[in-house]
């Protein structure tokens, strides 16, 4: 369990954010990337460094269009990272080589079976925290696995400060966010896959990048944590190689859309072209959160524990078989 109400001494932290495109199925690709990116973001000052959804080894895109692809599906499962491998090994060793702090999404391989998965590495190499996604979202469900309790473990002590994250659509989730809030974050990683802007009424407003980045926002808000919000990027090439043209979700090149966003919600960076690959970098004042939390702390007032005995009043109401399996 995470430990609680332990003050970070460090009240300046430079913070940075990828949006680059992943090396689809190549898990050695990946790893060498990754380790690139880290030393990158070393060098720009960073001392926490942000990756997206299934960074390693690519989001299966395909799925969307295509949940039926026995040979993409056995060759991504053959390159997804075990968390006790080799390949997470050496990203550890990296970001302590770099002295920063990692919080590194990808496609889990436990055993064949396989999880969205986050885990978050100390400055030191140290894996603090290893946790997957509770539920993985409509057809994402074809590849990936659920989660346990254990899964809940999401916030933990670094050398930067309070560090959290979710996946994706958690962050629609009010009892999961609820429960970090709980957990007094100070810095939250929300990792998403490319994200496309809005196009028409056909699409869910919902999945697209400002229905994404609004979720990531009031998280910032909800929370009074900043949030780097993690996006990848998704080329032509990626498009050919999953073969997702005319799919419903990530069949057009870009989906770049990554930020951070101060404790009150505000935006602290520039956005970079969707097709770009960079990395976004902020200094954050961490006494910033205490400025929010003076005008209303949503932990202290607004929601004691004791308040949501309501729920157990609720249950009493519900309609017959509502709590039924």
């Amino acid at each position: 369990m995470a430990r609680l109400g332990i003050a970070s001494e460090v009240t300046q932290v430079r913070v940075a954010v990828t949006q680059a495109e992943p090396k689809w199925l190549d898990l050695q690709g990946s790893v060498d990337k990754t380790c690139a990116l880290i030393g990158e973001a070393a060098k720009g000052g960073a001392k926490l460094l942000a990756f997206p959804e299934c960074w390693v080894t690519g989001y299966p895109a395909w799925i969307w269009a295509r949940p039926v692809d026995t040979h993409l599906t056995s060759r991504y499962i053959k390159n997804c990272m075990r968390a006790d491998g080799p390949e997470m090994a050496r990203i550890q060793q990296c970001a302590a080589d770099n002295d920063i702090t990692i919080v590194l999404g990808f496609s889990e391989n436990f055993h064949n079976t396989l999880y969205i998965s986050q885990a978050i590495i100390d400055s030191d190499g140290k894996l603090l925290a290893l946790r997957r996604k509770i539920k993985a979202t409509h057809m994402e469900r074809t590849i990936f696995g659920d989660a346990s309790g254990d899964a809940l473990t999401s916030v933990v002590d670094t050398k930067v400060g309070r560090v959290g994250a979710l996946s994706c659509w958690e962050h629609i989730q009010p009892l999961l966010k609820y429960y970090l809030y709980s957990h007094r974050e100070q810095i939250h990683v929300a990792a998403w896959p490319p994200l496309h802007p809005y196009k028409d009424e056909k699409e869910l407003w919902s999945m697209s990048r400002e229905g994404a980045r609004a979720l990531s926002q009031t998280y910032a808000i909800e929370s009074q944590a900043f949030v780097l919000h993690a996006t990848a990027v998704i080329s032509e090439q990626g498009i050919s190689l999953m073969n997702t043209e005319g799919g419903a979700v990530m069949s057009t090149p870009g989906g770049g859309s990554s930020a951070i966003f101060g404790p009150d919600g505000r935006i602290l960076t520039e956005d970079m072209p969707q097709c770009e690959e960079g990395i976004l970098y902020a200094t954050l004042d961490l006494d910033e959160i205490l400025r929010c939390k003076s005008f209303v702390d949503k932990w202290k007032l607004l929601s004691k524990l004791h308040r949501m005995n309501i729920m157990k009043e609720l249950d009493h109401t519900m309609p017959q078989g509502v709590n039924e399996r």
